[in-house]
């Protein structure tokens, strides 16, 4: 099968629109403040930003809200040449749990996670159309971890069916996940070493252990 060259469309979407008079909005979904920060800062020359963040995957509730308090602190202290919104959904993890039964034991990067990443980005759709929003897309890509063709494939799909358009891209390209980690540092970001749900944190203090 080709390889899709995901920067290479990319790329071409914002050369289409850095040549409109006024800038498309873009629903973004957050994971974390240190995924979010490079996308912001490549991104919001090109787009008009609102930040979305829904992750009922994040357990304990007190991580999801000091991950939320954290992107707010970005938000506030990144010299941003425009405002960039924020939207906080209120957590319910039983939405994650639901789509989990079955799947508990299933690694890191599996069917939990395919079907995580769909919840995810639907709820983004969904408010994307329901907000008039030109383009939707996730941070996620940025993280080594993440499979961007899965989440390009979900995302393409959640568009059409929600008829708002999905930002294809890979942020780890260009160094993106490179400057994420520069940026963590230089706003003193809280980097957590697990993706956000129980199984995975169960999985990271596995390897930690094995170490």
């Amino acid at each position: 099968m080709e390889k899709i060259d995901y920067q290479k469309i990319l790329d071409t979407t914002l050369k289409t629109v850095s040549g409109v008079s006024k800038k498309p909005r873009l629903l973004l979904h957050a994971c974390c403040a240190p995924c979010s920060s490079y996308v912001i800062e490549y991104l919001e020359r090109y787009f008009d930003i609102t930040v979305y963040f829904y992750n009922p995957n994040i357990a304990p509730e007190t991580e999801y809200d000091f991950r939320a308090r954290e992107l707010e602190r970005l938000l506030r202290e990144m010299p941003l040449s425009s405002e960039v919104k924020l939207v906080v959904e209120e957590y319910n993890s039983d939405e994650f749990y639901n789509i989990s039964q079955g799947r508990e034991e299933m690694p890191e990067g599996g069917e939990r996670c395919k079907e995580c990443y769909r919840l995810r980005l639907e709820k983004t759709a969904r408010y994307a159309a329901e907000n008039k929003f030109d383009f939707f897309c996730t941070t996620l890509s940025v993280s080594p971890y993440k499979n961007a063709a899965r989440l390009n494939d979900i995302g393409a799909q959640l568009g059409e069916v929600y008829g708002v358009e999905y930002l294809i891209s890979d942020f780890k390209k260009k160094n993106g996940y490179k400057r994420s980690c520069e940026l963590s540092k230089e706003y003193g970001l809280y980097r957590q070493d697990y993706c956000g749900c129980e199984f995975s944190r169960a999985e990271a203090l596995r390897r930690k252990a094995n170490q």
